[in-house]
């Protein structure tokens, strides 16, 4: 620590746990205008995981803070505000609150601490020590869905206020990365904690993933070097798109890393039961999606930055300028995964969710006591599925109640045809994806409630501040 001229030694810290990231100290780019060096980094620990700040100097001299967190990130400055900032616990999850005269809606109220430190840095908190760290979302505002973060840290009193937005690497235009050929793969591979097997971890920020000879479920957010937890898992379901395979959606080509399988509960009706399938989808560049596969079809969505205004019944939702009315509300319940996740997943995982639709587009909100998530996408058909990851073999597999529209001059409505085709494709739905012996715990079915949304809760994907 300097004070003044002087550097006074204040103790030992821990050593950085290696996440792969691309980025190192000394690497620059440019971002608002300026060029910024990252000059130091803090890695932080919460009750989902971790995630890095790094300590960026301006062109100006003035300092800056770029999150990295879920494959994406947020570059932040300081911000004043015009009233002291509440207790942590005045901020609710999913409350509105004013700052500045700006709407923000609660995201995130966690309890975190630095483990770790590097480089040089304006101000060092506490080690070890648990702090309160708020996170705000601002209502969307561009075509990408994008809004501000603004975050309140308790380290110190008054709390300090940061204000972000998230960005991309390849527009920081950022040299001095490290060269990804450079790194230690063996560093990657460890022991299975339950059966012994010998495992490597392929996704640079996974925070989870599970074995696959005995499908336990690991904890990787201590790092390879601290202590495993692991979870068994029983009755393995089988993905209908094989972990690795490659495709192209949305223009980009992704890969499948991870799958779980999840079912919902109607709070109305507690005895009904209904399960889906989520592929989680990753790119280098565009962080990650989901490939979201229900009774009622196929979708592809990915978590939102901005917050979409929601009405005061919660019944219908703005986002982008379209108007969403909301389709159902349920408990949502992790049974089984298969893979690599940049979130620290759970078996027995729940989250309360609420689905909104507009037509094609999908809005979806998945919230826990101390987190939310919102989540933006649209569906799509099976063959646009079996096409993407050249599955044309399955392709029957992958069909769902996604029939379009029949071409004909008069109403197809009044048609004979028209009712007993319908008829016969819900016999064969209800035959090969809802059948009596149906088990929602391990298959994609449903009795009467049908999960068509999608975005899987696990922290904010698109970044965002500070956790």
């Amino acid at each position: 620590m300097r004070n003044g001229d002087v550097l006074q030694r204040i103790g030992k810290m821990a050593e950085l746990f290696d996440d792969h990231s691309l980025l190192q100290l000394g690497a620059g780019g440019t971002w608002n205008g300026q060029s910024f060096t990252l000059l130091g980094r803090l890695q932080y620990k919460y009750g989902e995981g971790t995630w890095t700040e790094w300590h960026a100097v301006l062109g100006d001299g003035s300092s800056a803070y770029l999150s990295e967190d879920n494959g994406a990130y947020v570059f932040t400055t300081a911000q004043a505000v015009q009233r002291e900032m509440p207790p942590a616990d005045r901020f609710r999850v999913g409350a509105t609150t004013a700052i500045n005269g700006k709407s923000f809606t609660v995201a995130s109220n966690q309890s975190v601490a630095l483990i770790a430190a590097q480089g040089e840095l304006p101000r060092l908190p506490e080690l070890g020590t648990s702090f309160a760290m708020v996170e705000l979302r601002s209502q969307a505002v561009d075509a990408k869905g994008a809004g501000e973060v603004l975050s309140v840290d308790y380290s110190s009193q008054p709390p300090s206020v940061s204000m972000g937005q998230s960005v991309l690497l390849e527009d920081l235009k950022l040299t001095g990365l490290k060269d990804e050929s450079a790194k230690d793969e063996k560093g990657r591979q460890f022991a299975c904690p339950n059966c012994g097997a010998t495992l490597t971890v392929k996704l640079a920020g996974s925070q989870s993933m599970s074995c696959g000879s005995c499908h336990s479920i690991i904890d990787l957010s201590q790092g390879i070097g601290g202590e495993l937890k692991h979870a068994i898992q029983d009755e393995p379901v089988q993905p209908l798109i094989p972990l690795g395979t490659t495709g192209t959606l949305q223009g980009a080509q992704w890969q499948v890393v991870g799958f779980q399988h999840r079912m919902g509960t109607d709070p109305s009706d507690p005895d009904e039961h209904f399960g889906w399938e989520e592929y989680l989808l990753y790119n280098a560049k565009r962080g990650f999606i989901f490939l979201v596969d229900s009774t009622e079809g196929w979708s592809v969505v990915r978590p939102a930055t901005g917050a979409p205004v929601v009405s005061d019944n919660r019944q219908s939702a703005k986002y982008l300028g379209t108007h969403y009315q909301l389709k159902e509300s349920y408990t949502a319940r992790t049974n089984y995964v298969v893979g690599e996740f940049y979130w620290q997943v759970q078996r027995d995982q729940v989250t309360e969710n609420r689905d909104y639709s507009s037509g094609k587009n999908l809005l979806s909100l998945e919230q826990t006591a101390n987190e939310l998530t919102w989540s933006v996408g649209n569906t799509i058909d099976s063959a646009t599925v079996a096409m993407a990851f050249k599955l044309k073999d399955k392709q029957d597999l992958l069909k769902r109640a996604d029939v379009g529209p029949l071409v004909s001059g008069t109403n197809p409505l009044m048609r004979q045809e028209f009712w007993v085709f319908i008829v016969v494709v819900l016999f064969f739905v209800a035959m090969t994806r809802c059948s009596p012996d149906c088990d929602p715990n391990v298959e994609n079915c449903s009795g009467s409630s049908y999960r068509s949304s999608g975005g899987s809760y696990g922290g904010f994907s698109s970044g965002g501040g500070h956790k």
